[in-house]
């Protein structure tokens, strides 16, 4: 076989040579440990967890060791591409603050090392699709749809590995002739690598075992390739196996970040990369992210089952995007938990990252810890950042509560309640929670939510808000504020102090707290709330007495 002119009949259009895109893409001048990393998300419409997960691996990676991190759009797959979806890639990674040096952005490229859209590098791959050919490591193959079906049926019944090689690779050993008479006569026709594996046939000699060092997993044994993988398809788009070797190749890429999932693909890319002469990245297989289901068995984090597995879950409920980076690191590394309490206020990208702290087991999502996290990630931003925000989710999100950023101050009041106390209160979490937290706050959306105690009759909580609205003075401070309220509850009957109504029940109605509770619920609603007096100090004494007189009648 004359493979230079097999490929010269396959490739008549490609005229540029591997030399010249090894030319056009050198070698990064990078500083030495300098490292380069790629976020690859296919343009599906739907951008997940599992995205952000792997592409705060790879900021870290690059951004820390003084590297690049580069955003490749891999939209190879036609029928799963969904217009819109990489506006959504691009702008849902904005938003969680991941920071690309280089790639595809809104206003287009950005960088030396483009294009960075995989649909637009056809003739790039089919360069080195043809250098394979003419080296003779790759072929044509003119089998159908019906004639795969037939080889899949005949390993069925043979109990053989299913796919296309060795004997069942039809096309592997055909003449010039024979490839020529198939292209005149039409035949579609796709390229498949010229596996050099064997596979494993019982009795046989054992497969050869192929060992790639893992930036996650340590140490990786498991037997080559020996199927003969399509690298270009009919259409002359090239699969994912190929185009992401090309490309990372040419792009300089040191280290690829990708799932687990991909480890049973593994013996292919090193088999590409070793047929294509190149030094192969450094591959860090992440864990799935998994979940624990009611009955407490883990199971992978559902597209179908799992809403949260969605960016758009965090984004429709107003997650802060540190609060979620912040969370993501926690599940990550085994010890950010430790380096957070050692540094409760240092910036998280102060935190020395390492894959080598990263589990190979299942990643545990628990939404739940996130919220936890979150409660104290808003701590520590200052309620002017949390007002804007809000304003910008509502504005995005919410449009009917794009009112209560109306008054700026009044805003930050309220969002800085308790926050510096000697026990700081904890309540703000994501904005959806936080404006149902803080609207009573707001006379249009203030509801009664909770009943009175039961401690206290219903005679009695109209003579309660009476009396209070009849001693209130809004210059009162909290121990005099305080005072009044327990000089109402003795006049009715209640015990001044809880301690007194639980010795000697029989003596009392209920106790202050009671009586305290029936004005809370009056102003805001509730039986709980932070502190009641403050609240009113926001409020402004006129809002507090319309509240407490509007309850009355």
């Amino acid at each position: 076989m004359d493979y230079e002119k097999l490929a010269g009949l396959l490739f008549p259009a490609i005229d540029k040579s591997p030399e010249d895109y090894e030319a056009e893409y050198p070698a990064r001048e990078l500083a030495p440990g300098a490292k380069v990393t790629r976020l690859g998300p296919s343009p599906t419409g739907f951008i997940h967890l599992g995205n952000l997960y792997g592409a705060f691996v790879d900021e870290r990676l690059a951004h820390q060791s003084g590297g690049v991190f580069y955003l490749r759009i891999e939209d190879t797959d036609d029928k799963r591409y969904v217009e819109g979806a990489v506006e959504t890639v691009i702008n849902s990674l904005k938003f969680f603050g991941i920071d690309f040096d280089e790639g595809a952005t809104m206003a287009g490229d950005i960088g030396a090392y483009g294009d960075y859209t995989q649909s637009h590098r056809g003739p790039i791959y089919q360069c080195y699709a043809k250098k394979l050919v003419a080296e003779g490591k790759a072929y044509p193959c003119f089998l159908s749809e019906e004639e795969i079906t037939a080889i899949r049926g005949d390993q069925e019944s043979a109990k053989a590995t299913p796919g296309i090689y060795g004997k069942y690779a039809a096309c592997r050993d055909w003449t010039l002739e024979q490839v020529e008479e198939a292209i005149n006569a039409g035949k579609p026709y796709v390229v498949r690598l010229k596996s050099d594996g064997v596979p494993f046939v019982e009795n046989g000699p054992e497969p050869k075992k192929i060992h790639v060092e893992d930036a996650v997993r340590g140490t990786l044994e498991m037997p080559e390739n020996f199927q003969d993988t399509v690298i270009l398809k009919a259409t002359g788009i090239p699969t994912y196996h190929f185009a992401h070797v090309v490309d990372d190749h040419l792009m300089r890429t040191t280290h690829v970040v990708r799932g687990e999932e991909w480890l049973s693909s593994l013996p292919i890319h090193v088999e590409l990369f070793d047929k294509l002469g190149w030094e192969p990245p450094i591959y860090c297989h992440t864990a799935q992210l998994m979940k624990l289901d009611e009955d407490g068995s883990k199971r992978k984090l559902s597209k179908r089952k799992d809403p949260e597995l969605s960016l758009e879950y965090y984004r429709s409920r107003g997650y802060h995007p540190t609060a979620v980076r912040e969370y993501l690191l926690t599940i990550l590394n085994s010890n950010f938990e430790e380096w957070r309490m050692a540094n409760p206020d240092a910036d998280i990208d102060d935190f020395e990252f390492t894959t080598e702290k990263m589990s190979s087991s299942g990643a545990l999502f628990d939404l739940n810890k996130l919220n936890d996290i979150s409660k104290d990630v808003l701590l520590r931003i200052p309620a002017a950042e949390i007002y804007d925000f809000l304003k910008s989710w509502a504005a995005e999100h919410a449009p009917q509560y794009s009112h209560m950023f109306d008054d700026r101050d009044y805003m930050l009041k309220i969002l800085d309640l308790g926050r510096d106390d000697k026990k700081p209160r904890k309540d703000l979490i994501y904005a959806e929670q936080i404006i149902d937290f803080i609207s009573y706050f707001f006379d249009d959306m203030f509801k009664i939510e909770d009943p009175m105690p039961e401690e206290v009759p219903s005679e009695d909580v109209s003579k309660i808000l009476t009396a209070y609205l009849d001693s209130y003075d809004h210059s009162d401070d909290q121990s005099q504020w305080f005072d009044k309220i327990r000089a109402i509850a003795t006049d009715l009957g209640y015990a001044a102090k809880p301690k007194d109504f639980k010795k000697h029940p029989e003596d009392y109605k209920g106790h202050v707290g009671h009586v305290s509770t029936v004005i809370r619920i009056a102003l805001m609603g509730r039986s709980q709330s932070p502190d009641v007096w403050t609240i009113q100090q926001i409020f402004g004494e006129e809002r507090t007495r319309a509240r407490i007189g509007g309850y009355c009648h």
